[in-house]
């Protein structure tokens, strides 16, 4: 805490370069980020409610993330699809 003050209170803080725009909080960088953190908890939410609240055993709880990322991976391979077929390379 009394380096925290000192630090402050001597302005070695002005000796510091600043963090880049790319790492800065607001930064498409940073913003994916934080949204990759929100899923895991949205995650590991599921998995809690899952197998604490439904009796799901882990290994349920398991394959059923795994048969929704195939899902959500084939309708999002076919929105591409769909999507792509009016450009013609």
């Amino acid at each position: 805490k009394a380096a925290f003050i000192n630090f402050i209170s001597d302005e070695e803080w002005k000796s510091i370069e600043p963090v880049s725009s790319w790492f800065g909080p607001s930064s498409f960088l940073m913003s994916s980020m934080s949204a990759l953190f929100k899923l895991s908890m949205w995650i590991r939410h599921g998995h809690g409610y899952l197998t604490e609240n439904l009796g799901i055993p882990v290994w349920g709880s398991y394959a059923a993330f795994g048969f929704a990322t195939l899902f959500l991976g084939m309708v999002l391979g076919l929105v591409s699809e769909v999507l792509g077929a009016g450009c013609d390379l």
